[in-house]
């Protein structure tokens, strides 16, 4: 049998990269899943597409987490669908390395506001249904161990995000919901070919340090996502897990 077989999951931010592999992937397990995006409306149905073509079930929903009432109706609408929630997880990330001298409030509030408050607010309203076994995946980064240059924003942020999945391990643990998170290394997706990463010198670099040799790809992030949202890790809460090659 699959490993999620009988389960419902969200994932946030899935219309595209490590988001749309990790909701692939659970319902390829046999999860039921909502794939959420904020604007890009056609890649959320392509990742649907694909995983009906594959046999499995899903459905799109638009909502910016990083809205009390828009992250309440994404977890509303898994519900309404398929009738309760298993797993949650918080992917939905902007990201922008910028020099110190040019951080700006904006950009700040940007990536804070989605990073970090989505993060809560889709857990907030998610914990009213989950229950026993349920599983959180929070997506933080390897920056936060890494601290490259000009990331001091997007750092900030996946610190926060490692110290809330933290918190909400020990606070949701008595209701038996696990909360992990997964710290990717560089990976090739869309986002970071549109941010000049793949192909450039900051790319060679990592690879040079990375012991398995390669960027990642979306598909190395989806199976810790699975393993995550199984019983296989049942044992298992408030862990971060580094996925980077070995990167670090």
């Amino acid at each position: 049998m699959a490993k999620l077989t009988g389960k419902v999951a969200v994932v946030t931010g899935a219309s595209k990269g490590i988001g749309a592999a990790i909701a692939k992937a659970l319902a390829a397990e046999g999860a039921q899943v909502v794939v959420n995006y904020a604007s890009s409306k056609a890649g959320a149905d392509a990742v649907v597409e694909a995983i009906s073509a594959a046999g499995g079930k899903a459905i799109a929903v638009q909502g910016d987490v990083s809205k009390a009432e828009q992250a309440q109706g994404l977890i509303d609408a898994a519900v309404k669908q398929f009738g309760k929630l298993d797993v949650l997880v918080n992917n939905s990330g902007v990201y922008e390395f910028t020099p110190l001298e040019e951080v700006t409030e904006e950009q700040y509030r940007r990536m804070f506001d989605v990073n970090v408050l989505g993060v809560l607010l889709t857990t907030q309203a998610a914990v009213k249904h989950l229950g026993e076994g349920g599983s959180v995946i929070n997506i933080s980064s390897a920056a936060t161990s890494l601290a490259p240059a000009t990331s001091a924003v997007y750092t900030g942020t996946k610190g926060a995000v490692e110290g809330i999945n933290s918190v909400l391990a020990n606070e949701l643990g008595p209701r038996k919901i696990r909360v992990n998170a997964i710290l990717p290394g560089i990976v090739e997706t869309e986002g970071t070919h549109t941010a000049g990463f793949i192909g450039s010198d900051f790319e060679q670099a990592a690879i040079a340090q990375t012991p398995l040799g390669r960027t990642g790809q979306p598909d190395d992030i989806a199976g810790i996502a699975v393993f995550l949202a199984s019983d296989d890790a049942r044992w298992m809460t408030g862990e971060k897990l580094l996925a980077s090659g070995g990167f670090r």
